[in-house]
């Protein structure tokens, strides 16, 4: 496939690979060069798009004293093993 620059630098990204990397209006793509030349284009994925794709299991909220306490408990575990060496 191939696609004209214009005057201004613009391309038009034919329509097979539009459809392929489903590209719609106003979507945003990123350009990465390889060491060997090759430029290979992709689409962004908003933020938005990620919500949902980790499975997580719903928690009690933690107190402040339950987080303070692990910093600790962390903090000693490591305070630990370095101990030991």
């Amino acid at each position: 496939m191939k696609a004209r620059i214009d005057s201004r630098g613009r391309a038009t990204i034919p329509k097979e690979i539009r459809e392929h990397l489903g590209l719609k209006p106003g979507n945003r793509v990123k350009f990465f060069i390889h060491p060997d030349g090759h430029v290979v284009i992709l689409p962004t994925i908003p933020v938005s798009a990620l919500r949902g794709m980790l499975k997580t299991k719903r928690r009690q909220p933690v107190t402040i004293e339950e987080m303070n306490n692990a910093i600790v408990a962390g903090a000693t575990a490591g305070w630990r093993r370095r101990e030991r060496r």
